[in-house]
């Protein structure tokens, strides 16, 4: 990685001037593109080399590509980030106020500071450093960044189409998803960067029961209510089958030299079993249930129109993340037998499959690693699957090398504040942040 001559203080200031600008893309329709449009001249405003050297293009309304040319002409890189955010309800009490972006304990607390403001600031860091000294990389480096990745992703989609469409297939495709924890299971507790090889399938579904409305003080024996509310409890505990994917057999082995005992024997045993691997993850819930099955939440549940009278309809909204290995049809197929009831409706509102996992035996993987071990030489980087979607996966469909991972390090509470309350991100990450992606960029082969 070339040491740079300076690298500019501040990135804390310019971080909080972004989530002052509330690009909240589920209220567009409310607010309009005004913040969205501010936080594209706030770039050019912050990084002016990045303004000056980089050729930008405007993909849709909220899609801002930057493309640096490189010395050659080998397939690409491309960076990614998003620069929306999700909603804050006032009432949930913030430390600070969500989109003053307060400076505080070493920290920059408000919404997006962790998803995903933070990881984009960094990426523009390491571009405006590299550029003061004057750094071309040896091949081209793209930098997209959504402002809708929080509803769905147009902007991400319309970019990946671009690319398609002009014949590019991305050398290396790095977006959010995986961050440096402390510990990555509860029987490991090691410093991991854990970096998302590939990531579960969406699938969003409404149940809906129809019957004759009417007065309340006269129900029938099975209502809409009562059928939609059967179905949601047959979908618990959780029915889907439980397998252990490639990812996280890789996952296991690469934290095997780093424990000892107990630990060791036991990721060793976890390893060699991978169907009881899976059965013993489904058991521990949350995080590491979710890496071996198909999850599913009941999110939104309607019905009724007064406390006196029957509803004639009742839906169940579903939200799913589908497992590697299955499909949204598969998925679907699977819901209606476990539900058993010819009289509840299954809609898919929205789906997609789960991507490919990308090797980790890669040039691009390794490169990851050594990016890793310059700015968090404390870490062991290690593959995982991830549950959460991202916009990257509109580029998985065609590009062989796509992953997951926001140098950034996260407690487990920071970790809950995505998308929750007191969203913080501390100083030392965003300049550790910046060193990664230095060292990713500067290290890129011909």
């Amino acid at each position: 990685m070339p040491e740079p001559v300076t690298v500019r203080d501040g990135s804390a200031e310019r971080l909080s001037r972004m989530v002052q600008l509330p690009t909240v893309s589920a209220e567009l329709a409310e607010r309009g593109l005004a913040d969205f449009d501010r936080f594209r001249e706030l770039i050019a405003e912050l990084y002016p080399l990045v303004h000056e050297h980089l050729a930008f293009e405007q993909v849709t309304d909220l899609g801002l590509l930057f493309h640096w040319r490189g010395r050659g002409d080998a397939d690409p890189v491309v960076l990614m980030a998003h620069f929306d955010v999700v909603p804050v309800d006032e009432r949930d009490g913030w430390r600070f106020p969500p989109f003053e972006g307060r400076i505080a304990d070493g920290s920059v607390w408000g919404r997006g500071t962790l998803d995903d403001k933070g990881p984009l600031l960094v990426v523009l860091e390491a571009v405006e450093n590299l550029l003061a000294d004057g750094f071309t990389p040896a091949r081209d480096v793209y930098l997209s960044f959504g402002g809708n990745e929080e509803s769905h992703g147009a902007a991400a989609v319309a970019i990946a189409a671009l690319f398609q469409e002009r014949g590019i297939t991305p050398w290396l495709v790095l977006d959010e998803g995986g961050a440096v924890v402390d510990a990555p299971l509860p029987f490991v507790q090691v410093p991991a960067a854990m970096v998302g090889v590939g990531e579960k399938g969406v699938l969003t579904v409404r149940l809906t029961a129809r019957g004759d409305g009417g007065h309340a003080s006269a129900p029938p024996k099975t209502t809409p209510t009562a059928r939609i509310a059967r179905a949601v409890d047959r979908l618990a505990p959780n029915p889907f089958p439980k397998r252990m994917p490639r990812s996280m057999r890789a996952m296991l082995s690469s934290f095997v030299p780093h424990t000892r005992g107990g630990s060791r024997l036991l990721l060793r045993l976890l390893i060699a079993l991978p169907w009881v691997t899976a059965r013993v993850f489904s058991r521990l819930g949350g995080e590491p249930a979710a890496l071996v099955h198909t999850t599913v939440a009941a999110t939104m549940l309607e019905a009724g129109t007064a406390d006196n009278v029957l509803p004639s309809q009742a839906t169940a909204t579903l939200n799913l993340r589908i497992a590697v290995g299955e499909t949204v049809e598969s998925v679907v197929a699977h819901l209606r037998r476990v539900i058993r009831d010819p009289e509840v409706e299954v809609t898919v509102v929205e789906g997609g499959d789960p991507s490919p996992e990308s090797p980790t035996d890669s040039a691009q993987f390794a490169a990851i690693a050594a990016a890793v071990a310059a700015s968090y030489p404390e870490a062991t980087t290690a593959p995982y699957l991830m549950m959460a979607a991202t916009d990257s996966r509109y580029f998985h469909r065609f590009s062989p090398a796509v992953y997951r991972f926001a140098p950034i390090a996260m407690t487990a509470a920071q970790r809950a504040s995505i998308h929750g309350v007191d969203e913080w991100v501390t100083i030392d990450s965003l300049e550790r942040g910046e060193r990664f992606h230095r060292a990713l960029i500067a290290a890129i082969p011909e």
